[in-house]
């Protein structure tokens, strides 16, 4: 029911549609919501109200936009996964192709209107929460439907993920709680280049129905070989250069260091699972290497909340002076 490779077959139809939504992938949203309160350096982690808040944005992000997502991919997908995975809802048959496009309307609807919600509860003259939400969903449309569909690119489409699972969820905690200022959606958007990595990843698994339906993801395109390369290339040198700037951009020495031991297990697991053998393992390196780097995910956003209130402190200071 969670959505990952080799999935049972179910037969309920609400489980059917759960099972639609990947719900294994929401979890990096609802983590990176998390990450961009903390970065907002006014998120109260006891306060009630703001808990409430953080959980309803938490909803919006993960089983209604992300489910929408996975349900509109499956859709455009259903002729790849007839030869990639054949067990999924669509092309199985056990989803009709009514009751998939009600839900799409119904998980997108649904997103929609708790952004708006968000925005009227948090006191938004802005409705910024609704703005990010019509954005991230016009992107995960346009990543899987056609004419675009730039997932048949694949560094346009693998960028398109990874800043979908990164830098929006985290845009969206740090929005609520604080201001979106242009250096953190700078950091974020780079910090994403780590996402196009894993997005990467999840290629390997479906090499041969993109040949044949003539999408060009990377290892599509540059071979098992160059493609891994390419990818943990780009997942390590995002998160160096990201722990690099929080110890001497922003000056957050110890946040820098952890970031870095969190780096370190994440390349020993490449090293062990994913280069030997990117399409067997990438499941089992993804298992033990994703944990790692969504801490250090919320290390970097803590690390933003902290030098918000410590420059926030600073001004105080100087202004009592």
């Amino acid at each position: 029911m969670l959505g990952m490779k080799g999935a049972a077959l179910e037969t309920d139809i609400w489980k059917i549609r759960v099972q639609l939504t990947k719900p294994v992938t929401w979890i990096p949203l609802i983590w990176g919501v998390a990450c961009g309160a903390a970065a907002s350096g006014h998120y109260q982690w006891n306060n009630p109200t703001q808990i409430a808040q953080l959980l309803t944005c938490m909803m919006m992000s993960g089983p209604f936009l992300t489910g929408y997502t996975q349900t509109i991919n499956d859709w455009y997908d259903r002729d790849i996964d007839a030869i990639n995975e054949p067990y999924r809802p669509i092309p199985s048959g056990r989803i009709s192709e009514r009751d998939v496009i009600i839900q799409i309307w119904v998980l997108l609807l649904g997103g929609i209107g708790l952004a708006y919600t968000l925005d009227q509860w948090a006191g938004h003259t802005t409705p910024v929460m609704l703005q990010l939400t019509i954005f991230g969903s016009f992107i995960s449309y346009i990543y899987s439907a056609p004419p675009l569909k730039l997932k048949q690119s694949g560094w346009a489409g693998n960028y398109a993920l990874g800043s979908s699972y990164i830098a929006l969820p985290w845009w969206a905690g740090q929005a609520l709680f604080g201001t979106l200022t242009l250096d953190v959606m700078a950091l974020t958007i780079a910090y994403s280049l780590a996402g196009l990595g894993i997005a990467i990843v999840n290629d390997f698994k479906s090499i041969e129905g993109d040949r044949q339906m003539g999408l060009q993801s990377l290892p599509v395109a540059f071979g098992v070989d160059t493609a891994k390369w390419i990818c943990v290339s780009t997942i390590d040198v995002t998160q160096l250069g990201v722990a690099a700037y929080l110890a001497w951009g922003l000056h957050e020495e110890l946040y820098g260091a952890v970031l870095l031991a969190l780096i370190l297990p994440q390349i020993y697991f490449q090293y062990k699972y994913f280069l030997p053998d990117p399409i067997a393992n990438d499941v089992k390196y993804q298992a033990s290497a994703q944990p790692f780097l969504v801490f250090g995910l919320l290390t970097a956003g803590l690390a933003c909340g902290h030098h918000v209130n410590a420059v926030a402190a600073a001004a105080s200071a100087t202004g009592a002076l």
